[in-house]
Order: C-alpha cells, then sequence, then structure tokens
C-alpha cells in the first residue's frame, strides 16, 4: 500500500536524500539547471526549511510503501488570474529507481489531487523537458494536457 502525506521535520532527510538525487542525477533536470539558478545543496536546504517555515507557500509531498519513502515531489501555490483561485506549481516529481514502474508515481499525483482539491486548488501546473517523452506521457495519462507553450526563467 503507497500513502502520501506532506513532509513534517522528522522527514526532511528523507525528503534531502530523494531530491538531492533528483537534482544531481536528472538528465532533463541538469539540462536546464543553470538557468534557474541551482544553488545544489544548500539550496536544497534552504528549500527544505522554508517549506517547514512557510507551509502557505507550499510543501513536499512523499510517497511511501511499507513505510519506507519511495517517492517525493514540490508543491508551491500561487493565484491564477485567468481562475481567480488557488492554484499549485508541481515540482521535482521522483520515485526511487528501483521502486520505479510499482505504481507509486501514479499514486504521489493521484493522492496528491485529493489533497490539493481538499485546498480548495483548482489546477496542477507542471512542466516537462522537450526531450523527455516518457515523462509527458505519464502526466498526460494522469490527466494532464500540454498548452503550447514553452517555460521561461530568469535568475534574478
Amino acid at each position: 500500500m503507497i500513502t502520501c502525506r506532506k513532509m513534517n521535520a522528522a522527514e526532511v532527510p528523507d525528503a534531502f536524500q530523494l531530491l538531492s538525487a533528483f537534482l544531481t542525477g536528472d538528465e532533463h533536470y541538469l539540462a536546464s539547471s543553470k538557468g534557474y539558478g541551482d544553488r545544489g545543496f544548500q539550496g536544497l536546504n534552504d528549500a527544505l526549511d522554508l517549506f517547514l517555515e512557510c507551509p502557505d507557500l507550499g510543501f513536499v509531498w512523499m510517497a511511501y510503501d511499507d513505510n519506507e519513502v519511495a517517492g517525493v515531489c514540490v508543491i508551491c501555490y500561487a493565484i491564477s488570474t485567468s481562475m481567480g483561485s488557488l492554484v499549485a506549481k508541481l515540482d521535482d516529481v521522483s520515485v526511487k529507481e528501483d521502486r520505479r514502474g510499482k505504481g507509486i508515481g501514479t499514486a504521489l499525483l493521484e493522492q496528491l489531487k485529493d489533497q490539493l482539491r481538499r485546498e480548495s486548488v483548482t489546477r496542477i501546473d507542471v512542466s516537462v523537458h522537450r526531450e523527455n517523452p516518457d515523462g509527458r506521457r505519464f502526466y498526460e495519462r494522469l490527466g494532464f494536457v500540454a498548452l503550447n507553450e514553452e517555460r521561461l526563467a530568469a535568475v534574478i
């Protein structure tokens, strides 16, 4: 059984382990990381602290199977002027390599959708690297639709 929940202070080491593996090993993230202003492990540490200190800005969503961490993603809240409501930006979705293909990613996002509905969030936005067709198919299978736009970033 796969259970998911928001990260708490005791789970920071698990989140750090999964997210650092993603941020240092995912070829699609690495292809864009300079544009994001990646600050490495210090940036990740600061972000995890901010999620605990400022839960109104977002959270880290953790997936567990048999009481062991198996997957993670990050949610940041925003206000949509087109919808007039709270929306969520989804980032850094990752499942432990030895757990992939076992439904953890699907459970992670389906349970996330339930959580966000309870919080009156009306949309989830995610971006997928152009050279990641498997990622795109994964999100489309879960109800995401392509928007015919390209994400840009400016470090300030």
